[in-house]
């Protein structure tokens, strides 16, 4: 399948981005192919929903509506992918008692294909994250820490790739600069990379060398700061190559992607959903051999 720039050409009005559905019979073409990717970011080890105490969120998010939630989308579609922002760990008890384990082996039962690493994902320092992966059965993403110092080393992949049907798609991951922000007692040797340098890299490798379809960033770097810092809007603006940005950090419910146009005037989407697994994040994308358009399809899940 020959890839075409879609999301320039939604940039420039020829896709859809909404809440509403599509007719069947505009994709029933065989020469159409459709790819759905759930996302979550900073789940903060909540495993049951918030309690219904009068707050704001009560009886929002838990593990087991999700995980239903996930289950009925992937019986409707054939090309799935399930990605992970980042802060999987601490913020309940669970994490206290099972310093991870639970929710790992949780992701795992739901079939995520991949997540990123957070700030937070370090609360129990390299060894409690090292003691944990064994229960993860799908690839931690980083591509701008290094762990070769660390008992990390080798554990983590700086991109992957997938193929849904005919559909190549290249994944790689960034987090925040740690320093200051994490105890350096808890992170050791791990040594924090240019975001910016390492996601041009990547991405150029996996669009350009590796001829994906679609290249996606997992980042925890944040939504979009007051002052000067890294976030993915400032990523989105600073690089090439990237289609899709999923990202965490900030806790920002986006009730639809944010564009932004890259270096080379082409847009690249941004989407995040929040925190504690309140929603869920379910993106339709819509590749077509023919070369007559794709339409895009968003739409934040709540979960409750």
């Amino acid at each position: 399948m020959k890839r075409r720039d879609f999301l320039q050409k939604m940039a420039a009005g020829g896709f859809v981005i909404g809440t509403g559905t599509f007719p069947l019979g505009d994709f029933s073409d065989p020469e159409v192919t459709k790819l759905t990717i759930l996302h979550t970011n900073d789940v903060h080890s909540r495993i049951d929903p918030f309690p219904m105490d009068g707050g704001r969120n009560q009886g929002l998010g838990g593990a087991s509506r999700r995980a239903a939630l996930v289950r009925e989308i992937r019986k409707k579609e054939g090309h799935l992918l399930l990605l992970d922002a980042g802060d999987i760990f601490q913020g309940t008890p669970y994490f206290n008692l099972f310093g991870g384990e639970l929710e790992f082996k949780i992701m795992s039962s739901m079939g995520y294909d991949a997540a990123t690493i957070g700030n937070h994902d370090f609360d129990a320092g390299l060894e409690g994250l090292n003691k944990q992966l064994p229960h993860a059965d799908f690839p931690f993403i980083i591509s701008n820490y290094d762990f070769s110092d660390t008992l990390l080393a080798g554990k983590t992949k700086p991109y992957k790739i997938f193929k849904k049907g005919p559909i190549k798609i290249g994944v790689f991951g960034l987090g925040i600069a740690l320093k200051g922000l994490v105890p350096e007692s808890l992170y050791g040797g791990t040594r924090y990379l240019d975001p910016i340098e390492k996601a041009n890299y990547y991405a150029t490798i996996l669009k350009r060398e590796e001829k994906c379809d679609l290249v996606i960033c997992l980042s925890h770097l944040g939504y979009n700061y007051r002052e000067e810092k890294v976030s993915d809007m400032v990523l989105a603006k600073s690089t090439r190559e990237i289609d899709l940005i999923l990202g965490g950090h900030t806790h920002t419910f986006l009730d639809k992607p944010t564009i932004v146009k890259n270096l080379d005037g082409e847009a690249t989407m941004i989407n995040q959903v929040g925190w504690a697994g309140i929603m869920l994040g379910k993106i339709d994308l819509y590749f077509e051999r023919n070369q007559k358009g794709r339409c895009i399809s968003c739409k934040n899940l709540l979960v409750g």
